[in-house]
């Protein structure tokens, strides 16, 4: 990590814990004492003492040990020493009375403030799609309506079907045949004459 992304990370540390009035001195053009000072503003001693072990335990963990610490019995304005950088955290009637940036105002100085965290709304797209009604396909629809039209019969079948259906013609000389049949036979008048011939030739 560079110093300039030391220093960044260091305001970022001072916001968390809502320092005000966060500036950054550049001094390496104008001292040896370091190389920048980052000086910020707190409103109470519980604040200060918040921010400066916010800055020590998040650096620390980081690998970046504190090479010296001030104020932390008055909690007025602590000191924090990391070499290339020292970090002022002041009570605001404190910073005031010392005026550090004026005192270094041949250095160059930078107002760094807060930018709130871009939070990306996602839309709920699924809930979307499951109230979203399905759509039947127009195929469906027709096949049904196949199914439910009824078959058509060929003209064919139908009067095949006409045919079986209708009783059959008798031809006239068939019915004539099966009356002949029927009638009783007729006992012709010749027997009757022969049996009375016998009769008389007996009596004589």
């Amino acid at each position: 990590m560079t110093t300039k992304q030391l220093v960044k990370k260091i305001t970022q540390l001072i916001f968390e814990k809502k320092g005000s009035d966060v500036k950054v001195i550049e001094l390496m053009t104008v001292s040896t004492i370091a190389d920048y000072f980052v000086i910020c503003s707190a409103d109470s001693d519980t604040q200060v003492r918040a921010i400066a072990d916010n800055i020590d335990k998040s650096l620390r963990d980081e690998g970046m040990r504190l090479w010296h610490k001030e104020g932390t019995t008055a909690l007025q304005w602590v000191l924090l020493d990391y070499v290339d950088i020292v970090i002022h955290v002041f009570q605001k009637d404190i910073r005031a009375f010392y005026n550090l940036e004026k005192l270094w105002s041949d250095a160059p100085i930078e107002a760094v403030e807060d930018k709130p965290k871009k939070v990306r709304v996602v839309k709920p797209k699924t809930e979307k799609v499951e109230a979203k009604p399905k759509k039947v396909s127009s195929a469906k629809p027709k096949a049904e309506k196949a199914e439910v039209k009824p078959k058509k019969v060929s003209a064919a079948k139908t009067k095949a079907e006409k045919a079986e259906a209708k009783p059959k013609k008798v031809s006239a000389a068939k019915l004539k045949a099966e009356k002949a049949e029927v009638k009783p036979k007729k006992v012709t008048a010749a027997k009757p004459k022969t049996k009375k011939a016998e009769t008389r030739g007996e009596k004589g």
